[in-house]
């Protein structure tokens, strides 16, 4: 799996996202239906993630690290707590299924017409920089990391709340002009990209640096 070289210091944050913007018109007709086209890949998904996996922008891929069971989540807790190890099988697995819910997300969230693969990355472009252990991660930071993020979870709750009117909106505009409004899709693009920096951050336990409050890359 591919990672995002970021040097000790960078003010890259090391989980970053983007979408290609739609150069053509969008598929009218599929985005009409896009709620009854997405369900075979929403049902591989839910598989995969228990079921807790529900539509939405990226707070569900959040129940997805806690939902395998807690087989990833609390033991790796656990591992850097005691071992201060982060096995790299580990987090491919994590990194390929975020990568893939995240397709999902855009493709239900209408930014993208092509059907999201189980494993290409296709436009969307998510990467997460696998950490140095002893270096870059604290023992016990991973307890109490998950109180650390209310402020920043607090403000992507009403964000998420305006993503989804955002594309409400866009489903409109799509149905009509056949584009997704560019505003619209930067701030979509945006919502997500934040939720991906404060679930690297509180339960892919991939840094010990705090994700900013911003939509920006």
């Amino acid at each position: 799996m591919s990672t995002v070289p970021v040097a000790s210091g960078s003010s890259v944050y090391p989980a970053t996202l983007t979408i290609d913007y739609p150069d053509r018109k969008l598929n009218r007709l599929t985005s009409f239906f896009r709620i009854f086209t997405a369900i075979p890949i929403y049902v591989i998904l839910a598989l995969l993630t228990g079921g807790l996996y529900t539509i939405g922008t990226h707070l569900p891929t959040w129940r997805i690290d806690l939902a395998i069971g807690g087989a990833l989540f609390l033991p790796l807790v656990l591992m850097i707590l005691f071992r201060k190890k982060y096995p790299k099988w580990w987090f491919d697995w994590s990194l390929s299924l975020t990568r893939f819910g995240v397709r999902t997300m855009a493709y239900i969230a209408l930014l993208r017409d092509e059907y999201p693969s189980t494993d290409e990355e296709q436009a969307v472009h998510l990467d997460l920089k696998y950490p140095d252990v002893q270096i870059e991660l604290s023992r016990g930071l991973p307890l109490v990391k998950w109180i650390l993020i209310f402020p920043n979870a607090f403000v992507l709750l009403f964000l998420f709340i305006a993503a989804i009117f955002c594309v409400i909106i866009a489903w409109f505009a799509i149905l009509f002009t056949g584009h997704y409004p560019k505003a619209l899709f930067d701030f979509v693009v945006g919502v997500e990209r934040w939720g991906l920096r404060a679930e690297a951050y509180a339960l892919l336990l991939i840094t010990d640096k705090y994700p900013p409050f911003s939509l920006k890359g």
